[in-house]
Order: C-alpha cells, then sequence, then structure tokens
C-alpha cells in the first residue's frame, strides 16, 4: 500500500503544474481510512481466519474493493478471540500517519469494549474471583491501540438479507464472505 501511494504520488507529482495542490490532494485523500473487519472459525480445530479491507471512501465500486481484501490465519482461536486478534493484525496493517480510521464490525464484544474500559482497568483485567480474564492482554492490546490511534467504532447488524444492504453492508459482507471462504479452503 505505502508503495502504491508512493508510486501514485510520483506520478501526479512529475505531471502537475501545481505540485502544492497535488501533494495536499494525496494527503486528505489518505488521510482517512474505513476499515471492515470479521472472522469465522472451526470451533473443533480452533483455527479461524481474519479478514479485513481498508478503503478511503464509500465510492469505491464493490467489486473493486473486493480486490482488496486481505484473510490472515489464526491458530488456537475462538470467536471472540478471532475478532479481537483480526481488528489488531488490521489496524496494523494501516499505513502510518493516518488521521483517522472508522472500524466496521459486527462483534458485539469489540463495539462494548470502550464502554467496558474503566471497569476492566480498575479490576485489573480480573473476574470477581480474581482470575484474569480470558484475552485480557488482547483487551490492554486494543485499548494502547485506541490510544494511539484516531479510531471510531461502529457495530453493523451481519448476515442481512440482500435486499435490506446499504453500502456499508455490502461491503462489510465481502469480509464476512472472504473469511468464510478461507476457512472452508483450509479444509483441502
Amino acid at each position: 500500500m505505502k508503495n502504491f501511494i508512493l508510486l501514485l504520488f510520483k506520478v501526479y507529482y512529475s505531471a502537475s503544474k501545481d505540485k502544492n495542490k497535488i501533494f495536499t490532494a494525496i494527503l486528505v485523500t489518505m488521510s482517512e481510512i474505513l476499515l471492515f473487519t470479521d472472522g469465522s472459525v472451526n470451533v473443533q480445530t480452533k483455527i479461524g481466519f481474519g479478514a479485513c479491507l481498508a478503503i478511503h471512501n464509500f465510492d469505491m465500486p464493490v467489486e473493486e474493493a473486493k480486490t482488496l481484501v486481505k484473510t490472515h490465519q489464526f491458530d488456537n482461536t475462538s470467536s471472540t478471540k478471532l475478532e479481537l486478534e483480526t481488528l489488531l493484525w488490521a489496524l496494523s496493517e494501516i499505513p502510518a500517519g493516518t488521521n483517522k480510521i472508522t472500524v466496521y464490525t459486527d462483534s458485539q464484544n469489540i463495539a462494548k469494549l470502550p464502554g467496558r474500559r474503566k471497569k476492566l482497568e480498575q479490576n485489573n483485567y480480573q473476574s470477581k474471583n480474581g482470575r484474569l480474564m480470558n484475552n485480557y492482554e488482547l483487551y490492554q492490546k486494543f485499548y494502547q491501540m485506541m490510544d494511539a490511534l484516531n479510531c471510531d467504532l461502529i457495530k453493523v447488524t451481519g448476515h442481512q438479507p440482500s435486499r435490506k444492504k446499504d453500502k456499508i453492508h455490502r461491503l462489510f459482507a465481502l469480509v464476512d464472505k472472504a473469511s468464510r471462504k478461507a476457512l472452508r479452503n483450509s479444509y483441502y
């Protein structure tokens, strides 16, 4: 992605008469990212696949966006853990210097994490009986990344019928399908 941006800048820069306008336009275009994440796990094998799609605006045709979806395999995971692992992996793929990231997820757990932060930290990520929570390290990493990045989380409804899908849901469906397809293909 960084190489593509650099190449794009070089082409526009060398062809432009007004170099400052082109440079500013590229920086503004690259400053906000819309990030879609989802995951699919086999509970027997504990193997899961996360998928992410990072785009700069909603104007991109869905067929073009489909070519930008990335997948990643995670081992020894669960559905809750996979959603967190996928989001953290996807955020680590975002280019440095991005001003704002809007994350679209169907994970209720992720959507509620910002509201749970104070209590989790006050309790040192421990349950009432003093045992460390499952995935506490991922929660800590999540909060560190949220502090470091300007992120908004938006909960989307997954698995909607086609007639009810708007642009956000059609784009989200790309990562949903990609993670399920990658998991299916891992069996063969």
